[in-house]
């Protein structure tokens, strides 16, 4: 295969969350692609360690970053841009959280653009992010892009989880993901999932609140409906590197969804 892929991952998003916040794209969205609103992620449920299990395809105690501060890799793993990197695809990352700059190592990337979400507002970043997605893609069409929303988790970290405001969050977080996906989906294949879900004004619990994520994947290779089956967090890196022609780190522990 030689597809595009664009993975967008909203923060904190309950798969609960996609009906109750009452967004009517949540509905279209479930109808585009394959998906599962069962997804676990890894313990603990905690972002960066999540990030990095995405990433890299390997639980936190096989990549040792076990909080939100980044710590090098005792052995090392090859993660998802340098995988792909390695096999010439270019990659490109728009994120509004800092501590994301570890997920990929030098000369991995091709683009990367960050604004900050605590000092311009989660609000103003994520459409920020959106934005300048967009134009990139548009314009130099990555072989893979990486957008992070992190307007939901700072909602149900400032206000709760499923709260009226993380919910408004979330609503806001479909109308960018509608955005990208009505403008990239002929390229793109696309994923759009989560690292963590969250409870009152925390998460990190092996709770199903905490870990079950949505993973919802549109492209010709995936046929609408329920995904059968369990699925982690960590298959997402090796159904991606499928998808564009590359190959798995051989320390990888996720499986491809495809065949």
């Amino acid at each position: 295969m030689n597809r595009k892929v664009l993975l967008i991952l909203a923060d904190g998003f309950r798969p609960d969350a996609l009906a109750a916040c009452g967004h009517p794209y949540a509905d279209e969205l479930l109808k585009l692609g394959s998906y599962s609103l069962s997804t676990r992620t890894v313990y603990p449920s905690v972002t960066l360690p999540c990030h990095m299990s995405l990433f890299h395809s390997v639980s936190p105690n096989r990549h040792g970053i076990l909080t939100n501060t980044y710590v090098p890799q005792v052995r090392p793993i090859n993660g998802l841009c340098e995988q792909l990197s390695a096999a010439g695809r270019r990659c490109a990352c728009f994120y509004n959280w800092e501590e994301l700059r570890d997920l990929s190592r030098p000369a991995s990337l091709a683009f990367s653009y960050y604004v900050s979400g605590s000092i311009m507002g989660y609000e103003k970043a994520n459409d920020m992010v959106t934005q300048s997605a967009l134009s990139f893609l548009k314009e130099e069409a990555p072989d893979f892009a990486f957008v992070y929303l992190g307007l939901t988790d700072e909602s149900g970290h400032g206000h709760g989880w499923m709260g009226k405001e993380y919910l408004q969050a979330c609503r806001q977080t479909l109308d960018e993901t509608k955005a990208l996906v009505d403008a990239l989906s002929d390229e793109y294949t696309i994923f759009f999932t989560a690292d963590h879900g969250g409870h009152d004004r925390t998460h990190g619990s092996m709770e199903d609140c905490d870990m079950l994520i949505p993973l919802i994947c549109i492209g010709p290779d995936f046929t609408p409906g329920p995904i059968e089956g369990a699925t982690s967090i960590i298959d997402i890196a090796p159904t991606i590197v499928q998808l564009t022609g590359a190959q798995p780190a051989p320390e990888w522990e996720g499986k491809s969804l495809l065949p």
